[in-house]
């Protein structure tokens, strides 16, 4: 088996550097000597084996299992060279691939009961563990890095702030925010553009914070939020906008997502949709993702929600592609958790900080990478809503950046 296993890593890692040793003691290094030197260990045989056959899963496994061990470096330095290979998974892990690929609608059917339960695994955990690594404002979704010093507050801040200058909002606008999270760019559109929002989460502790949080700020009336489904909203709206929820439709129901926002929003309205994408071809997810982190979740290639967005009747009007930003979002994510990991101990325990680690290293390496990045895609029902030119994009931020300095006080105690 450790023959096996040196001929197949030493046939897959081709660049970089990694030492591994296995449970019998054999040591060899696979890679070109290139970048620093990494070194790993698998403390069982079984692990190895596992990890040989399903590595996209057992990898994962192993490092919560503490069977597979980083003696040199960190999960994230391993990862960093797993991900940057050519082929992206060993041969013998192919045929599991094709199998994934043949069933991921069932993996990815997401009815209302199904939705629910799916969003309950990952954001009903302890809101304390958020706390660890988000912002102030509990952002869970690509910042905006304007430039390379910017700190994670204001990074989140920009992003609402770019979010909102191409939803052109207009004072006390309807919006319906999709997946309003713990209401952050809710109570942002209520405050800083007078707008009148709805927002809706799946998830019930993201749903008390949401409407608590508008209370403090005395935002009750302009902002509220409600657990329902997508599915289920009365309409019409002005404008909607929904960030780093379409990960959790599934391919299956894309053009129903379309055709409801078609029907919810007005004939003068505008729609922004951020959301992961992949710039390769449909995919199926990691089973260590589906299991463990996101059931049900699945990131879309552009050739996949087009054909929806062109079937519901919805006019595209913009495309922005976000590049890396995500990747420098996760890097920070992950740094204030490792600094702060005890705390998630406390709260859980070790082998759920081990997952959660591995869960922020292997997805900022996925979009510094291979071929994940964030696209935000604006639409309309008709023609003439949209600006000719992007210009009114800068114009509309610099007049929201005054109005945040402005408010710079209230908004940083309402964050706190």
């Amino acid at each position: 088996m450790d023959r096996l296993l040196r001929y197949v890593l030493r046939q897959f890692v081709r660049r970089g550097t990694i030492i591994f040793t296995t449970a019998n003691g054999m040591t060899f290094t696979c890679g070109d000597g290139t970048g620093k030197p990494v070194a790993a260990r698998f403390t069982t045989a079984r692990a190895a084996r596992r990890i040989l056959f399903n590595p996209e899963l057992a990898l994962g496994e192993a490092w919560m299992d503490g069977t597979f061990v980083v003696e040199n470096g960190s999960i994230a330095d391993v990862l960093a060279i797993v991900m940057d290979q050519a082929d992206i998974m060993p041969w013998l892990a192919k045929p599991r691939w094709w199998l994934r690929f043949f069933i991921r609608h069932i993996k990815q059917f997401n009815p209302r009961s199904r939705a629910r339960k799916n969003v309950a695994h990952h954001y009903d955990l302890d809101g304390r563990l958020y706390s660890l690594f988000l912002d102030a404002d509990r952002q869970y979704s690509c910042a905006y890095f304007q430039a390379p010093d910017t700190t994670l507050d204001d990074a989140q801040l920009a992003k609402k702030r770019h979010i909102a200058a191409k939803l052109l909002l207009r004072p006390h606008d309807s919006v319906l925010d999709i997946g309003s999270g713990w209401g952050g760019l809710g109570l942002y559109l209520a405050k800083m553009c007078e707008a009148d929002v709805t927002g809706i989460t799946l998830s019930s502790e993201q749903f008390q914070a949401a409407n608590t949080r508008a209370a403090e700020q005395d935002l009750s009336r302009t902002a509220r939020f409600l657990l329902q489904d997508y599915r289920d909203v009365a309409g019409p709206f002005d404008r909607i906008v929904s960030v780093g929820m379409f990960e959790h439709v599934g391919v299956d129901f894309y053009e129903t997502y379309f055709r409801r926002c078609a029907e919810l929003l007005a004939d003068d309205g505008v729609m922004l949709l951020h959301s992961i994408g992949r710039s390769s071809g449909p995919d199926v997810t990691s089973p260590w993702i589906t299991k463990y982190i996101f059931p049900g979740g699945y990131i879309p290639a552009l050739s996949e929600v087009m054909p929806a967005i062109e079937r519901a009747g919805l006019l595209l009007c913009d495309v922005e592609i976000l590049r890396l930003h995500y990747a420098e979002t996760l890097k920070v994510w992950r740094e204030r958790f490792m600094a702060r990991r005890e705390e998630a101990v406390q709260l859980y325990d070790e082998r759920f900080a081990r997952m959660w680690e591995f869960y922020l290293a292997c997805s900022e390496m996925a979009f510094r990478k291979q071929n994940l990045m964030v696209f935000q895609i604006q639409l309309a029902k008709r023609q003439g809503i949209v600006p000719t030119t992007r210009d009114y994009i800068a114009n509309e931020e610099a007049r929201l950046r005054g109005r945040e300095r402005k408010a710079r006080p209230r908004l940083q105690i309402a964050g706190e």
